[in-house]
């Protein structure tokens, strides 16, 4: 019976110790964004030719664009936040899909044969758990890392680049 008590009591113990060893991994979400941020979008695009490539897009609208906006993460995958080109106040988070895109594998029992080929893309587990709908943006405040939550993204028409002129004869 002794046994049994001091095998449950190590259990016990081992339960407590791996509850608060996942509660220091998991990233503190905050409750207010740092400034104003309007309508988040996304758009998906492809390009016109084949082999051109194909992903989505990701649109954030801060009223401060000296808020040190780092990345983002959406749909199971996450990427850097630049500024927009023309607007300087909305920051842009690009996602390459590999959809389109042309692959020139060679497969071969000779590793020295396929060298060159490109590494498979695999899906990162986000420290988030977050519907088709929402994202998480991580912001720089001083040196820490910030996040915040947004919630019903809303998807804009896709973007069909269009092909390629027709070559001259």
């Amino acid at each position: 019976m002794k046994t049994f008590k001091s095998i449950n009591t190590v259990l016990l113990l081992a339960f407590i110790l791996f509850g608060f060893s996942q509660c220091s991994s998991t990233k503190k979400m905050q409750t207010e964004a740092p400034t104003a941020i309007g309508k988040v979008y996304f758009q998906k695009w492809v390009a016109g030719i084949k082999g051109g490539g194909s992903g989505l897009n990701i649109y954030i609208p801060v009223g401060d664009p000296s808020i040190k906006m780092d990345s983002v993460y959406f749909r199971g995958k996450s990427t850097k936040l630049t500024p927009k080109y023309e607007e300087e106040n909305i920051f842009v988070g690009k996602f390459i899909s590999t959809h389109n895109q042309e692959v020139d594998l060679v497969m071969n029992s000779d590793p020295k044969a396929e060298y060159g080929n490109k590494k498979i893309i695999e899906e990162v587990k986000l420290p988030f758990e977050l519907k088709d709908s929402d994202c998480v943006i991580s912001y720089k405040e001083g040196n820490k890392t910030k996040y915040f939550k947004i919630e019903n993204v809303v998807e804009k028409a896709l973007i069909a680049y269009p092909s390629a002129p027709p070559m001259k004869q």
